[in-house]
């Protein structure tokens, strides 16, 4: 019930990050949230509102971390996101080892679907109770951002605002996903299903049935294979994104291997 909760609200997001080009944003972000993870296991242990707590300030600080050093520094803010992201993965290891054994580092990392309880369920959900309105609520400013960032700007939309809440939503759903999955697997229902959703419609709105629609047969899918071969949950959930990611670059409608061949067929 969490993957499914976590299958409705990231893939959006993730559909959102493909369009405007950040996609390996997301995979910051979600190591960047490592190190408040790590220290909020080191302050209440294996609390999931006490990591959770910690894991959004870090994540929210790498993100707007790196835009004010880009400004500050007149450097890319690429490179700035890159240099917070090995820091914050270090960090979070180093911290975790620190106090805690193997066992919690490979949970914190990868996820354990054991681990999953009433709140980390709760985080889920509630993470899709704030995700999927908010986001209804910045569809058009954030459809504009993606193909006219220039007109936005010049009608006044905000588009400084809607970037940083649209990366607290980031932040907030790979929090809601790093129990099941691990901080290091998170991602990957979000971006994963997103990418693959391109090969099967056009418009953003059919994107983004398609990606959660794609996350939710990687969820189920993935739990499966991890319970019957005894692999860890995230590993799993991503390994099956992956093969339907695979799946559309080949069958794909739009864009994918065969489609291209048909039309050349015919074309020619």
């Amino acid at each position: 019930m969490g993957c499914l909760a976590l299958s409705l609200a990231a893939p959006p997001l993730g559909v959102f990050l493909v369009l405007r080009r950040m996609s390996l944003t997301a995979d910051v972000l979600a190591h960047g949230i490592l190190p408040g993870v790590a220290v909020g296991f080191l302050v209440a242990g294996l609390s999931v509102p006490a990591m959770a707590a910690g894991g959004l300030v870090a994540g929210l600080a790498v993100a707007v971390g790196a835009g004010a050093l880009s400004r500050v520094t007149g450097g890319r803010e690429d490179a700035s996101l890159a240099a917070l992201y090995l820091v914050a993965l270090a960090a979070g290891v180093a911290l975790i080892s620190w106090r805690g054994g193997a066992v919690e580092l490979t949970s914190l990392l990868f996820g354990s679907v054991l681990g999953v309880d009433d709140a980390a369920l709760l985080l889920m959900a509630g993470s899709a109770t704030v995700t999927l309105p908010a986001l209804a609520l910045a569809w058009r400013p954030l459809v504009l951002e993606c193909f006219d960032p220039g007109f936005a700007q010049a009608v006044g939309a905000r588009g400084a605002a809607w970037h940083l809440g649209f990366l607290a939503l980031v932040v907030l759903n790979l929090l809601a996903a790093f129990q099941a999955l691990g901080t290091l697997m998170a991602v990957g229902l979000m971006m994963l299903p997103a990418i693959a959703a391109r090969h099967w419609a056009r418009q953003v709105g059919g994107m983004v049935y398609a990606a959660v629609g794609l996350a939710v047969l990687a969820s189920v899918g993935g739990l499966l294979l991890s319970f019957h071969e005894d692999l860890p949950a995230g590993p799993a959930v991503v390994l099956v994104a992956g093969g339907l990611w695979a799946l559309s670059v080949v069958l794909g409608p739009v864009e994918g291997f065969v489609a291209k061949l048909r039309r050349r067929h015919l074309e020619g």
